[in-house]
């Protein structure tokens, strides 16, 4: 229903003439005319179609019904592998569903979810953790696998699960600011080193520097 909003306003539908005092052409707006089970949505949507024709929609995955909702329906998959080959499976799974609502020719990306704590070596990160969950009185677990180590062997691990097909990742620094330092000081240059990640952002939309195409307005005519 929200991409049918989103497509309601066609691309061009803004006017903005003053002389004439019309805002928008009303032949470029479009009823959408949704009803669910609990609502229903005549349209069009309030505001214009958004620069990026339509904003990200992401979800956080967890089995397979979610799998499908980000395989069916969003543009970036947030998902919890505990390895190499449990994300090769993900991966799979979320590739063998079909698209809906027009997008067949879209891929969703799916991007692996870590939590890290970094230390100059593999002892020191896991003490730190230890640390942390005996100051916490238990020990810390996620929805995401937990990685203690250093950030070359993080660069590993990420290596290696991009070779199983994720598409990114998201990490999440177990202690702030210590490991969200680590992350930006050491983890990044290190990657930057082995040629997989950028130096720089180049100018665009989020949709656009996560290789999505812009979407046409499904309303539009030729």
């Amino acid at each position: 229903m929200v991409r049918r909003l989103w497509d309601s306003w066609e691309d061009d539908a803004e006017i903005r003439d003053a002389a004439t005092g019309r805002f928008v052409d009303r032949g470029k707006l479009h009823y959408i005319d949704f009803a669910g089970d609990y609502f229903s949505v005549k349209g069009p949507s309030i505001t214009p179609r958004p620069p990026q024709g339509q904003p990200i929609v992401a979800a956080l995955a967890h089995g397979s019904a979610s799998y499908r909702l980000v395989a069916r329906s969003a543009d970036i998959g947030f998902v919890t592998p505990s390895d190499g080959e449990h994300a090769r499976a993900i991966v799979a799974e979320i590739r063998g569903e079909p698209r809906a609502g027009g997008r067949a020719d879209e891929t969703a990306r799916v991007f692996g979810d870590l939590v890290v704590f970094l230390g100059h070596n593999a002892r020191s990160a896991a003490d730190r953790k230890t640390r942390l969950d005996d100051l916490a009185g238990y020990e810390y677990a996620s929805d995401a696998a937990v990685f203690a180590g250093t950030p070359s062997q993080l660069a590993d691990l990420l290596q290696d699960w991009q070779r199983a097909g994720l598409s990114g990742f998201r990490l999440r620094p177990g202690a702030i600011p210590a490991d969200l330092d680590a992350i930006t000081r050491d983890l990044a240059p290190e990657l930057r080193r082995r040629g997989c990640f950028r130096g720089a952002y180049e100018p665009g939309t989020l949709r656009g520097r996560l290789g999505l195409a812009r979407p046409a307005s499904r309303y539009a005519t030729a």
